[in-house]
């Protein structure tokens, strides 16, 4: 209870004005949560802002059509997310009446929630004792107690998860799990921790062995892999080109984009054009540019992209029907967003 205490103490005075501490409304909360999974808060502020003004209810979220969720989603990235969090407004909507599940394990059911945006959740908006471990929350346990388990590894979750859940104050969860949230985010940060003013400079295991930039511990990364994009932006003589939907599985599905010819290295403008997927696609004479001169490479976070745009300008193709005067309505990947605000500011 003594750490419990001293947290919430340090959060009563330093905790950050965000617009999402001024609701116990769980479907802001979860706006809100989902938003800054992968996202820092700055940046997902203003789309929290964005997103709860278009979509002041889950059933004004329910009701609109993926398109629209995923071009006001567009920049955030991972948009899984925005997959997820709109089939989950729906089941909402229809299946619950618009009142959101209020215990960990139905929350936890709904698509695209894992534990601790489920916890969070329960423990903010009902006050329900269930702990949060995210990143700032691994950070301030492995430092406090020197804990070494990489917390990426299956033993790592269950260990830390099961030791915040003996440090939660039952009295006050919500405020207990946002102020270890702050505390890592503010204090107990990845560099440079502000261990000179610590509340717990007295008791912390890696400041007293000189381990906080050793700790916490992780497995190594998955090896990143390597991918060469050619996107073809299409220009007819009526100003069409083609743009189409990204289905299946993979990255950027239900996002929009050029017609793509994946290579296995970077090519130059000879092998694209003797490439069979380019003369499929355009049998008919082209003029052919490439827009930038430097390769653009996109870092996702298990592959980089090694992305080249090339104009392609043809009389017509049965394929161009989407009007260039129409083109920033769709829901487009922020790699191709940042080209077309390039391209148009340049036309």
């Amino acid at each position: 209870m003594k750490f419990s205490n001293t947290l919430i103490f340090w959060y009563l005075q330093n905790n950050r004005e965000l617009p999402w501490r001024k609701t116990k409304n769980p479907y802001f909360i979860w706006l809100s949560e989902i938003m800054l999974q992968q996202t820092r808060v700055a940046q997902g502020t203003a789309y929290y802002l964005k997103f709860s003004e278009s979509f002041p209810t889950v059933f004004d979220l329910a009701k609109a059509d993926e398109s629209t969720v995923l071009k006001m989603w567009q920049g955030l990235g991972y948009y899984s997310r925005a997959r997820n969090l709109h089939y989950s407004a729906k089941q909402i909507a229809e299946e619950f009446n618009g009142e959101f599940p209020s215990t960990y394990k139905e929350i936890i059911k709904l698509k695209g929630i894992g534990d601790y945006t489920a916890s969070a959740i329960a423990s903010i908006c009902f006050n329900e004792p269930t702990a949060v471990v995210d990143g700032n929350v691994y950070r301030v346990l492995s430092r406090y107690f020197g804990i070494n388990t990489a917390i990426n590894s299956s033993a790592g979750i269950k260990e830390f998860k099961a030791l915040a859940q003996t440090l939660i104050d039952e009295s006050k969860p919500g405020t207990h799990n946002q102020a270890i949230m702050d505390f890592g985010a503010l204090h107990c940060k990845p560099q440079n921790p502000l261990c000179e003013t610590c509340p717990f400079a007295d008791s912390c295991v890696a400041l007293e062995k000189k381990l906080t930039k050793e700790l916490p511990v992780k497995e190594k990364k998955i090896k990143v892999r390597n991918r060469y994009f050619n996107f073809l932006v299409v220009k007819t003589n009526t100003n069409k080109t083609i743009l189409s939907e990204r289905k299946g599985k993979g990255i950027w599905q239900g996002l929009y984009q050029f017609p793509l010819i994946e290579s296995d290295t970077n090519i130059d403008k000879n092998e694209l054009v003797s490439s069979k997927e380019f003369i499929n696609l355009f049998p008919n004479e082209t003029t052919l540019s490439l827009f930038n001169k430097k390769e653009i490479i996109h870092k996702l976070s298990h592959q980089h992209l090694y992305t080249q745009f090339w104009i392609v300008e043809t009389a017509t193709s049965s394929e161009a029907k989407i009007k260039w005067n129409t083109i920033n309505k769709y829901p487009v990947p922020v790699l191709i967003a940042n080209f077309l605000e390039t391209f148009q500011s340049e036309k």
